[in-house]
């Protein structure tokens, strides 16, 4: 049941991640676009600078998730590398309990009247030519941070896995897009 869980939940985290670098790829497009634009063209367009922030912030929110299923985020790794796979693993699962999971409840619940605020009086950029519907990116918060948390769960079940013998030890895993 948890191999299969882990499995499936695996497949759908890399499918974000394919998003997420077609989104880099759009990025990188956009601010290529916006230099091209000003410095050749000399238009200044507020638009395509605010969808570069707003590529950015997708990336990076959902990039964490990401990143956490394929070993791939920042830690101290002086203590850690010396112990053993089953120790690791006990390490990542109280980890992931103790710091992942409440941190993100409690964006998820205190971004809510953040999102609501923005959706309800239909904000849109301050600036004259700037973006609609601010609320589409606002409401990301909240999404990505569930995102993060079914990721979380998908860690602690590789990590229960690992404990169990079922599964190899993780190592930082090479990505392939």
């Amino acid at each position: 049941m948890l191999e299969k869980f882990e499995r499936v939940s695996d497949k759908i985290i890399d499918f974000i991640g394919v998003i997420l670098a077609i989104l880099l790829l759009l990025l990188i497009l956009n601010v290529a676009y916006d230099v091209f634009a000003r410095y050749v063209l000399h238009i200044k367009t507020v638009a395509t600078q605010e969808l570069e922030w707003h590529n950015f912030a997708i990336i990076m929110l959902y990039g964490t998730g990401y990143a956490l299923r394929h070993n791939a985020h920042v830690r101290v790794d002086f203590i850690y590398d010396k112990l053993g796979p089953k120790k690791q693993a006990i390490i990542n699962i109280f980890g992931a309990i103790l710091f992942i999971i409440p941190l993100a409840l409690l964006i998820i619940y205190s971004s809510y009247e953040f999102v609501m605020d923005s959706y309800t009086t239909n904000e849109i950029s301050p600036d004259p030519g700037g973006l609609p519907y601010r609320w589409i990116i606002k409401a990301q918060i909240p999404f990505a941070f569930i995102f993060l948390l079914f990721c979380t769960l998908n860690f602690i079940v590789k990590n229960i896995n690992i404990y169990r013998g079922k599964e190899a030890p993780l190592k930082e895993e090479e990505v392939e897009v």
